[in-house]
């Protein structure tokens, strides 16, 4: 961990996905404010952990929600019927969607 202006950390992502083709663990280099910086070693004393470790999960857990909000939804059963009705029977293709599936892509010209 390298301390210049900022703070040097090494992170995995730890998301469930595909596989990783290397187990290498890679650097993330952060200009961080000074302030910042004892808060976040301040908070990661307070868990018994390491800045690194510290960063690492919070940084992972806020990648996940954002990801998870992209791809998971709630719904109550009455409103997820109607969503999978409405996904079951598009509406009808209209004129511009016409237009525009009638036309050669710019790789065939």
């Amino acid at each position: 961990m390298a301390d210049r202006a900022g703070v040097s950390e090494t992170a995995s992502t730890g998301f469930t996905g595909p596989e990783p083709t290397s187990t290498a663990k890679g650097a993330i280099n952060l200009r961080i404010e000074p302030q910042v910086r004892q808060l976040i070693d301040d908070a990661a004393a307070v868990l018994g952990k390491t800045r690194t470790e510290f960063m690492i999960e919070a940084a992972r857990q806020q990648a996940t929600d954002v990801l998870l909000d992209q791809r998971l939804f709630h719904l109550e059963p009455e409103r997820f019927d109607s969503f999978i009705a409405a996904l079951d029977t598009p509406p009808a293709p209209g004129p511009k969607l016409r237009t525009l599936l009638g036309r050669t892509p710019a790789w065939r010209r």
